[in-house]
């Protein structure tokens, strides 16, 4: 395809490298033509694609683009399936802490792990564009809403030493591991429907997980189901060996969480005192920034030369040793600090990329890499920095609120990349100084670094300042 918008014409290539479609209805156009050529050629009459498409096998046998055609004036339809999946992330980012908080951890668990099984089965029948993108949404409201509730689950639900190794290594490093395995089944599997199938087939595995993970106690306990929480906390103890006390819960302790386990919390108490609210402006903007830079990096992956597969596969691999880098900062170093590290090394990394010699790309993309690796372990630091701040009665909202404000930043991201059409230095100069001044914001919050989880609204951290 051809594009002449912009003060000069160039060559545009399809949607999907691999994926060229062949018209009969084809203009050529001289690179370098006069302006009021180009004029000429806008008001020539121009037809559809008569006689269909032929589409390149040489990397996938089948795509969504081939299955239906999304080239030419339906190649808008590509890239939209994408976004509507991140809308419903959005979505599902702003009602899953609600639901969880309301009904339990583990029931919105494995209900939004049927959801996205289920509805990821039925898209591998899709007869149309609008069929799969309709369940493609569905898909990503199961996905996020279940990828918060266990991690806030797994906050409540273990140990402080234990907490930590679960939130950054349990989670982030088996995250990566699973995006490198994603260009392993891609390779072997190049048809798009059977490819779904392998990676919907594994959620089966979580079925008999329902009768091994118990519900958070302290939600139980802030909903004034107390023999249940300690019916839990007895069963963990025996099977860790450790002889529970008689009385688990004080009495008078009992009669004040009762009172406060009747309150019924909304999204609103984010926002009810001045203290939780400048935390949950600074969550929302912390969390924004970051994903923006995140993902903006990412999408400079294809930019890469080389293998389609293996530049997937090494922006997957340096997300290990960022997240191994979280945690032992997370374990050893105050939250605050560690935090403000990350993001000074990846933002000032991201300045330092327009003082490189165009001709020296080696360096380029390894200071690229770097930038990822600071702002991945700070990706890995923020959820448990945000749960620790947040107390047990609106945890799940406030991790689900500042995960809505990351899939807002997944959506400008794209933005960010595409300002690399008017100046190649652009996007890396916003996401470099964004980042910086998100480590000079996180600075200001309070610090929970040795401190135990808030319960109520009232005993959480002040901010500095």
């Amino acid at each position: 395809s051809l594009s002449t918008s912009g003060p000069f014409p160039f060559r545009v290539l399809p949607p999907f490298p691999w994926e060229r479609a062949v018209s009969r209805a084809a203009v050529l156009l001289r690179v370098g033509a006069e302006p009021a050529r180009e004029r000429r050629l806008c008001t020539l009459e121009q037809e559809p694609c008569l006689d269909g498409w032929e589409y390149s096998r040489d990397v996938y046998r089948s795509t969504i683009v081939t299955e239906w055609n999304l080239v030419c004036d339906n190649d808008w339809k590509g890239p939209m399936s994408t976004s509507l999946f991140f809308v419903g992330v959005l979505l599902g980012s702003f009602i899953s802490g609600q639901l969880s908080d309301k009904f339990g951890r583990k029931n919105v668990l494995f209900s939004t792990l049927a959801m996205q099984t289920i509805f990821s089965f039925v898209q591998i029948f899709s007869t149309s564009w609008e069929m799969f993108s309709v369940f493609f949404l569905l898909v990503g409201m199961g996905q996020i809403s279940n990828y918060v509730a266990a991690f806030v689950l797994g906050t409540e639900i273990l140990g402080k030493s234990i907490r930590l190794l679960f939130c950054t290594l349990g989670v982030c490093i088996f995250y990566a591991f699973g995006y490198m395995l994603l260009p392993l089944f891609a390779y072997f599997i190049r048809d798009w429907r059977l490819l779904l199938l392998a990676l919907t087939l594994p959620g089966l595995l979580f079925i008999p997980l329902w009768w091994i993970i118990p519900e958070s106690p302290r939600w139980l306990i802030s909903r004034g189901r107390f023999q249940e929480a300690e019916d839990i906390i007895r069963k963990a103890a025996k099977i860790n060996e450790v002889t529970a006390p008689d009385v688990i819960f004080d009495p008078s302790e009992l009669q004040d969480l009762s009172s406060q386990g009747q309150q019924t919390y909304t999204i609103l108490d984010l926002i009810r005192t001045r203290n939780i609210l400048t935390i949950t402006i600074m969550s929302v903007i912390l969390w924004m920034i970051i994903s923006v830079g995140y993902f903006g990096l990412s999408l400079d992956t294809p930019n890469l030369h080389g293998d389609v597969y293996v530049n997937c596969f090494l922006s997957a691999m340096i997300e290990v040793p960022a997240y191994i880098i979280s945690w032992l900062l997370l374990r050893n170093l105050p939250r605050r600090y560690s935090m403000a590290a990350a993001l000074f090394l990846g933002g000032c990394v991201l300045l330092f990329i327009q003082l490189v010699p165009s001709h020296i790309r080696a360096l380029s993309i390894l200071l690229v890499m770097l930038g990822k690796f600071g702002i991945t372990s700070a990706f890995s630091m923020v959820y448990v920095y945000t749960a620790e701040l947040y107390p047990t009665v609106v945890r799940n909202m406030g991790v689900g609120a500042s995960s809505m404000a990351s899939r807002l930043g997944s959506i400008l991201s794209p933005y960010f990349a595409y300002l690399g059409a008017y100046d190649r230095f652009l996007p890396y100069i916003l996401m470099g100084s964004l980042t910086v001044l998100s480590g000079i914001l996180t600075l200001f919050l309070p610090e929970s670094y040795g401190m135990p989880l808030p319960d109520t609204i009232e005993q959480m951290l002040l901010v500095k300042g």
